[in-house]
């Protein structure tokens, strides 16, 4: 009995601790000791499971002790853990530790700051963990939510919920858990940010702008939110990104849109986004373009057919299109029409249309498009051109020429395109080099036959053909002989004097073909047998008869000259020169006085034939009786009286004489003028401002140099004084005598004193003047003993 009890106490197993508390995630070893002679020595988990190394679990055994290990321990490792030996005997003996594995606290992925969106609810998430289970507050702005409120509500998984989240709830929340079995706490601050979605505030929604004139607009587009949003612009469904013509400013608030071009136009989004969410808004750029004419061509159109004339043009708004005829200035308008109804516009979307039917040639010429709108205008202009077949331009068929005198046939077309021309002469054509007596000479729109007559049968009829792509025309010529003019009739003396006579006379009516050069007038003393000629000037029918003699009875007629010859003479007249008489009464013109004089003016008068021998001019006042006489020679043109007094009426009297008498006399009367009053104004009256100045110089000049004089004189002082010294100390250095000056020895000169009557005064009374080396003057008065 008692060796059975030895025994067992022989053979115990032991563990060095019977129970661990060991926090999650920490390691821990146990010892087993045996008293005996184990044969095996195990160690089995909570499950009745024998345990084998692992990653998290290590076995050592060194005879009767075994170390059982376990590593980052887990919430499941918990329990009873039994260590057992078995002897030779088959006996088995254990022992056990119970491990107890607790949670410490742990705040899982707990983020700081938490963001929510204004006006949702707002769950703050605090994750804490720990066994047992903590107990969780919270707390805002160091005040414990103890209860659920309106505003805050206490979850059962621990997290805070806000209600209606604004800015107001933004701060710092704190979560603090606690166990009290262990006396455990701890805590995180949470922040709580509350995110606005963006408000977006455009201060204007639309805009204009004219493009192509280097116009900027500038969009702006304010947004508000937390946290400050993005702003981005965007057209057509584009992000607008910044370029040389799109310029973004204040961080994307304003969008510039340079150099407004037409396509500019249209909606442009402004897009604002945060964390809180997106809003866009659209702005709108209407482009006004100024109106441009985007088609107008020439037209070309044959006469009688009709014309149809584009114009099309664009711009913002759409311009309206009117016509303008540059050759009248007549303008149309969309449906309207013409007086005659050949011209007619029709406009449309961008185009108008203007018809003219019948064209005709009046048409030909420009015609201006102007496209207008409320922004301004444009305007182009196009060119009608008329094609036509040729058209002569003169009726002139008949040409005059004779034997041997070249005559120039002129064929002068207008055409449309120009028309190319020959001659023909009796159904034969004429080479363009011409042939024999005839030259053909071409230029645009004209061809000149030159044809030089031999004999008869180079007279007659020449055709003249014109041809271009429209049509063809023809003209007949005749050339016919000419003949010299038929006689002037009518011949007339429109005047007649002593020694001249006007001729006058009716043109012939015939020039003979050739047109008249000029009018022979022969007339001669009924006395005489010579004739004496007289050509007119061209074809003038007043010719002018001169150096006739007085009382004689003339002979006159005319004849006609052309380029073939004279023509016959008029029928033959005969006329008397006036006799020699006295001369008419002179005539006077062109009074008026200089001065104390009076000058009339004489003008030619008929001399009677014979030469003015003088002019007996009488005059006097009109107080006065006796007339005063002046002889003027004939030849002169005026009359000069002088002298004459002012204030005073004068009467005259003119006769002109010749070698048969006196005229009778030519009366006037004239008066003569206040005297003038002599006045610094009249004086200067007549000079201009610059002539005024230089006299006024020119007179202070001339006193500055009487005043020089005067101190020369007097004073022995002034300009001349310095220049005569100067040129004295030159001639004295000069001449070697100038010693005693270079010494400071004074030289002496001596001048008469003058009264202001410019005598002299008493001899020994002189004035000395010393002029020493440094040029200085000294004076002094010497007596007589000096």
């Amino acid at each position: 009995m008692w060796g059975f009890f030895l025994f067992i106490y022989l053979f115990v197993v032991s563990i060095s601790l019977k129970k661990v508390e060991l926090s999650v995630g920490e390691s821990k070893f146990f010892t087993c000791t045996v008293i005996g002679e184990p044969l095996s020595l195990d160690w089995y988990n909570p499950q009745g499971e024998r345990m084998v190394p692992s990653q998290r679990v290590a076995l050592h055994n060194e005879g009767v002790r075994s170390r059982l290990t376990l590593y980052n321990a887990k919430i499941e490792d918990a329990g009873i853990y039994r260590c057992q030996a078995n002897d030779a005997q088959g006996h088995t003996q254990e022992a056990t530790v119970v491990l107890e594995i607790y949670q410490k606290l742990t705040f899982r992925d707990v983020r700081s700051p938490q963001e929510f969106r204004q006006g949702d609810v707002a769950e703050v998430v605090c994750d804490v963990t720990s066994s047992p289970v903590p107990v969780v507050s919270w707390f805002y702005n160091n005040v414990e939510i103890i209860e659920d409120t309106e505003k805050f509500q206490l979850l059962q998984n621990n997290n805070l919920q806000v209600q209606r989240v604004t800015k107001a709830d933004e701060g710092v929340y704190r979560c603090e858990a606690r166990v009290e079995a262990r006396g455990e706490i701890d805590f995180r601050d949470i922040i709580l940010v509350v995110n606005v979605p963006p408000v977006v505030s455009v201060p204007q929604q639309s805009f204009n702008a004219t493009a192509d004139y280097g116009e900027s607009v500038t969009f702006t587009c304010r947004a508000y939110g937390s946290p400050e949003p993005d702003v981005t612009w965007h057209r057509k469904g584009v992000q607008l990104q910044e370029s040389e013509r799109y310029v973004m400013r204040a961080r994307g608030t304003t969008l510039t849109v340079r150099n407004i071009q037409q396509d500019d136009g249209g909606s442009y989004t402004c897009k604002a986004s945060n964390k809180a969410g997106e809003v866009e808004h659209e702005l709108f750029l209407k482009v006004f373009v100024q109106p441009h004419i985007t088609k107008l061509r020439n037209v070309t159109a044959v006469e009688g057919s009709a014309a149809m004339i584009s114009c099309k043009a664009e711009g913002e708004p759409l311009p309206e299109i009117s016509w303008r005829r540059a050759s009248d200035g007549h303008s149309f308008s969309d449906g309207d029409k013409s007086p005659d109804g050949r011209v007619e516009v029709r406009g449309r979307y961008g185009e108008s249309m203007l018809t003219i039917v019948g064209v005709k040639l009046s048409d030909w010429g420009r015609f201006d498009c102007e496209a207008l709108s409320r922004i301004g205008g444009h305007q182009k202009s196009m060119f009608l051109d008329i094609e036509y077949a040729p058209k002569f331009q003169t009726n002139h068929t008949i040409f005059f020429s004779w034997e041997g005198n070249p005559v120039n046939i002129s064929c002068d077309v207008m055409s449309n395109p120009p028309a190319t021309m020959l001659w023909r002469r009796e159904k034969l054509t004429i080479p363009s080099e011409g042939a024999g007596n005839m030259r053909v000479h071409s230029a645009p729109g004209r061809s000149l036959l030159e044809v030089t007559p031999m004999s008869d049968r180079d007279f007659g009829r020449y055709n003249c053909t014109a041809r271009n792509n429209i049509g063809m025309r023809f003209q007949e010529f005749i050339l016919a002989q000419a003949d010299v003019p038929s006689n002037p009739y009518s011949v007339r003396l429109s005047s007649v004097a002593q020694r001249v006579a006007t001729v006058t006379f009716t043109k012939p009516d015939s020039h003979g073909g050739v047109p008249i050069s000029h009018y022979l007038v022969k007339y001669k003393d009924i006395s005489s047998q010579d004739w004496k000629d007289v050509k007119s000037q061209g074809t003038q029918t007043v010719v002018l008869l001169t150096n006739l003699e007085p009382n004689t009875t003339y002979e006159v007629r005319v004849a006609a000259v052309n380029g073939k010859g004279q023509g016959e003479f008029s029928r033959t007249e005969s006329f008397q020169t006036l006799p020699i008489r006295e001369p008419s009464p002179p005539s006077v013109q062109g009074q008026r006085g200089v001065g104390k004089a009076y000058r009339l003016g004489l003008v030619k008068q008929d001399d009677g034939g014979m030469p003015i021998l003088e002019y007996i001019v009488k005059y006097k006042t009109d107080k006065e009786e006796q007339w005063m006489t002046k002889l003027v020679p004939g030849v002169n043109d005026f009359v000069l009286l002088q002298p004459l007094q002012w204030n005073t009426q004068y009467e005259v009297e003119i006769t002109a004489r010749n070698v048969k008498g006196l005229s009778e006399p030519t009366f006037v009367k004239f008066s003569m003028p206040q005297k003038p009053d002599i006045t610094a104004d009249s004086l200067f009256s007549g000079l201009g401002l610059g002539a005024v100045v230089g006299l006024g110089l020119a007179g202070l000049l001339l006193l500055l140099v009487l005043v020089d004089v005067s101190c020369f004189f007097l004073r022995q002082c002034g300009m001349l004084m310095c220049i005569t010294r100067k040129l004295c100390s030159k001639k004295t250095a000069t001449s070697g005598k100038s010693k005693e000056l270079e010494e400071g020895k004074a030289a002496y000169l001596k001048l008469p004193l003058k009264e202001e009557n410019g005598k002299e005064t008493l001899k020994p009374d002189t004035i000395e003047i010393k002029v020493h080396g440094d040029n200085s003057l000294h004076m002094t008065h010497e007596d007589s003993k000096a």
